[in-house]
């Protein structure tokens, strides 16, 4: 077993390269910056809107040859961007004598981080597979759970001395997605589940019967419901991938596979109504703010 607190006493990496500057990558930096490190990003091509985000996190604009010489690089992307990402990085790794720990934080299958360790082992560097569980860190706030597998997960320690909460999952690379996968699955799931079924019934004339049997005997469910519909709108375009990567970890013959295939779907339609007419996300907010109501 790893021993963080020893490992960290060992270790001096304080320069860490976060790709990309989006809503986790950012807030992942700034909760870094806080507490000492120097965040590099890149930002070539990137909008106003996240050249401000970063700079508001106390990252640092740098061109691919700085990026490279980090001591670390987190890749923190959609997860349909995850292995082009590797793929740039293992280009500008190759030919540095010094190696950065490449850390995939992205929410991809197992052989998907399996292949991205072979891309990223190809330039010689050492890899470390990790699942974020959680929100993005916010000021005093605490920190998402960072899973970690691989031989080198332990290299990477002083991201705890750093302000991340990182959790070693004992096993190879593909351990820390695995865990990733399962989790996604279950929570993001039932949230597909409680929408479409919300929708329905909304449609159908049933929202006050459904909302109020709910209340009686799912208590929890509906809890749940009252926070992840209204929150799930914006984010639904996310998890097309991600939910694409959960039916890939299942497998092509799993029976259960096309359950997530059909979310992919289902969170797809989601952000197009939520970009368009809004037809659904209204019934979801509307639903949500019944629920609310019902117990004031």
């Amino acid at each position: 077993m790893f021993d963080l607190e020893c490992t960290m006493s060992k270790t001096t990496s304080k320069t860490i390269a976060i790709l990309a500057p989006g809503a986790m990558g950012s807030a992942v930096a700034r909760r870094l910056s806080e507490n000492g490190a120097r965040v590099l990003t890149s930002l070539k091509g990137r909008s106003e809107a996240t050249q401000k985000r970063a700079a508001d996190a106390g990252m640092i604009g740098a061109d691919d040859e700085a990026i490279a010489e980090a001591d670390i690089i987190l890749s923190i992307v959609p997860p349909g961007e995850a292995v082009a990402l590797a793929e740039r990085l293992a280009a500008l790794i190759v030919r540095r004598a010094k190696k950065p720990v490449v850390v995939d934080c992205n929410a991809v299958n197992v052989d998907t981080v399996l292949r991205i360790e072979e891309i990223i082992g190809s330039a010689q560097a050492p890899f470390v597979d990790a699942g974020i569980i959680g929100f993005p860190p916010q000021p005093g706030g605490k920190s998402p759970a960072f899973y970690m597998s691989g031989e080198h997960a332990g290299d990477v320690a002083v991201l705890k001395e750093l302000g991340l909460d990182m959790r070693i999952v004992e096993g190879p690379v593909g351990a820390a997605s695995a865990l990733k996968m399962s989790y996604a699955g279950i929570v993001k799931g039932l949230a597909g589940i409680g929408s479409a079924m919300v929708i329905a019934a909304t449609k159908a004339g049933a929202a006050d019967a459904l909302r109020d049997e709910l209340a009686l005997s799912q208590p929890a469910v509906l809890a749940r419901l009252e926070v992840a519909l209204p929150d799930m709108i914006p984010k639904a375009y996310r998890w097309v991938a991600e939910m694409r990567e959960i039916s890939g970890f299942l497998g092509a013959d799993h029976p259960a596979s096309q359950i997530y295939e059909g979310f992919a779907r289902w969170f797809e339609h989601l952000a197009e109504d939520a970009k368009g007419e809004a037809v659904d996300a209204g019934l979801m907010k509307a639903f949500a703010a019944s629920i609310a109501q019902k117990k004031a």
